[in-house]
Parts: C-alpha cells; structure tokens; sequence
C-alpha cells in the first residue's frame, strides 16, 4: 500500500492565501489574477473562461476527467441605502442573517472604493430594546443592516462615500488553527480547492504523468447554481471536491474524507462512486459514504443540467457549520487529498 505523502503546511498556506482575497460571488478578477500566478508558478498551462474561471491543463491521455473545486464566497449585496445611512443588504447564495448577524464586512463600490461595517441587528442595542423585538427572529428585509465604519448620518453621507445600491459585501473569513482544526468562513471551499492546488503540486514535483486525461477546473459560480455550465468539450467525467456537512443524520466526520452518494437535486454516477469507494479502500483511506438532502448541490449537478454526457461523483471533507463559520480537521483535508491522488493515478 502506498503512503500518499501530504504537505500540510502547504495545503494550509494555499488556504490562508485563498482565503485573504474577497470572492463574493460575482467579484472574481482579484482571487483569478492570483490563481493564475499560482498556476504559472506551477507550470500548468490553462484557459480563463468569459464569465470568470480557470481550467488547467494537468496532462495525460485518454479518457479525460475533470475535477472541480470552486472560489466564489457566499456574501451580501447592497440592497437599499437607508434614510439614516444604513445599508439594507439581500443575500449572495446562500447566507442566512442568523448566521452573519454582529459580523465584520467589506463594502466594494464600482468605483474602486473599500470601506468596512458590521452586519447589526436593528435596534442593535439590548439594553434599550424591548422584549418582544428582540425575540424575533434577524430578516434581511426588516431589522438587520450592515452600519458602515464612517461617519454618515444619513443616505446622502453614504452616496458622497460612493456606496449605491448593488455593491458587493464580503465578510470576514476569521480564520483560526488550534489543535488540528480549522474555523474559518468558505471552507466551502476554500480549503478544497487548496486540496485541488496540493494535488497538483505535488504531480509536477513528481514529473508524474496521468494515466489519463486530467482537467482541474477552478469555478466561480458555484453557490448560484451556474459554477461548470460549459466545460472542455472532450470531457467524460467530472469529480467535485466540495465540503460534506455535518449533521445528526449524516456519516460525514471532520477527520475522514466522504464519497458522496446523493444530494439534494440527483443520485451520484453509481459506476464512478464505487471506483471511488474502491480507490479508497485500495489506498487505506479513511472514508465514509452520505447523501446531503435537501438543501445541498455540487458543480457536478449544473454540468449535468447543462446537458453533458458525463458520469459524476463529488468528495469532500466532513465539515460542520455549513454555510457559517465553518469548521473541519487537517485530517478531513489529508484523507480528501488521499483518495484525490489514488483516484487520478487509477489504471
């Protein structure tokens, strides 16, 4: 049995990187130029897409896969400019309030312009709130607002600033190490794609050629719904490396990697998942096979709604908090970079 040598440090320093460059889905240009650098000092040739992704070259014959990780964030959007220089905010993907309520923001204008706030509660203060406002539930639409870090009084003091209505809001990803863990906002999928950018390394250090064809495909649409909706034309498969939630009905654990059987919209390639469970196996990693319902899809579901005729599976690590302030193990990341590398060199 091989012994997969894993860079740890180095996984975790893609991550950190990948982690320091706002992404909200839609702003992609600052997190790409930075992937390409990564891409270029790596050696791979690749393409950048019209609408904003990257997909590189890995080398090999025949049979061609492609394997996908996404670099969008979910976040806010500017949604109204209030008339006492608040900002009312809607959702970019799937960020509920209760999960980003008291958080620090970065507000992106058109113009260029960078300015901070917190996502607050309104009223904001418990000591001078009754009751009854503060047992109901935070809602974009009526008492949470993002309160800038400037001194504006009203709407005018916020548009002179240049802040309009469909700016893009990023939070802060706050990102902590301790015992193995990490917590951080966009594990989803942050830390998958610094799996993805690991694997490859490690290939070009080797000089290892692929028994087959190998795209990696670095999307930027993912937590909309349209992340891989065109993909090389010669492609025959397509494996997602993606966060599997945890949660009391599910086997995904923060310490293994999961082979996911199902989600929310499709069944998963039943072919293509047990060569996965096979690979697994073959390479002493330590698994777990789950079904994400019902509110939960990879990269793989828009490729095949797209029209594609390809066989499909995803992988990931057990990560908690979905969609929060995310939490999984070194080991979660470890046994997904594992069953990625034996997959690739399967015969």
């Amino acid at each position: 049995m091989r012994t997969e040598p894993f860079n740890e440090a180095g996984c975790l320093e893609d991550f950190r990187k990948l982690l320091a460059v706002d992404s909200t889905t839609g702003q992609y240009e600052a997190l790409q130029d930075l992937l390409c650098g990564m891409l270029d000092s790596m050696g791979y040739p690749y393409r950048v897409t019209r609408k904003g992704g990257v997909i590189a070259d890995l080398g090999g014959e025949g049979h061609p896969l492609v394997v996908t990780a996404h670099l969008d964030d979910i976040g806010l959007m500017v949604r109204h400019v209030n008339a006492d220089g608040t900002l009312k905010v809607c959702p970019v993907g799937g960020l509920y309030p209760f999960y980003c309520v008291t958080e620090n923001v970065r507000v992106y204008t058109r113009g260029g312009a960078v300015y901070t706030g917190t996502v607050c509660r309104t009223p904001n203060s418990i000591h001078v709130t009754e009751e009854e406002l503060r047992s109901v539930l935070p809602d974009y639409r009526t008492n949470v607002c993002v309160v800038l870090d400037e001194p504006v009084k009203n709407a005018e003091d916020v548009r002179a600033l240049g802040i309009d209505t469909g700016d893009i809001i990023a939070l802060e990803p706050r990102f902590a190490y301790v015992n193995g863990y990490l917590k951080s906002r966009f594990i989803d999928d942050k830390a998958c794609a610094a799996v993805l950018l690991s694997a490859m390394r490690r290939l070009k250090e080797e000089g290892e050629v692929l028994p087959r064809k190998v795209y990696a495909y670095f999307a930027f649409y993912e937590e909309i719904g349209h992340g891989t909706v065109v993909l090389p034309e010669d492609a025959e498969d397509i494996l997602a490396i993606d966060i599997a939630p945890t949660g009391p009905d599910q086997n995904s654990d923060e310490r293994k990697v999961t082979v996911f059987c199902k989600d929310s919209r499709f069944p998963y390639h039943w072919g293509m998942t047990n060569e996965l469970i096979d690979a697994a196996r073959s390479a002493g990693v330590s698994y777990v096979t789950d079904i994400f319902t019902p509110h939960y899809g990879t990269d793989c579901d828009p490729s095949l709604s797209a029209g594609y005729d390809l066989r499909h599976a995803a992988i990931g690590p057990g990560t908690a908090n979905s969609h929060g302030y995310e939490r999984t193990h070194i080991d979660g990341l470890r046994e997904t970079y594992r069953l990625l590398m034996a997959y690739l060199r399967r015969k």
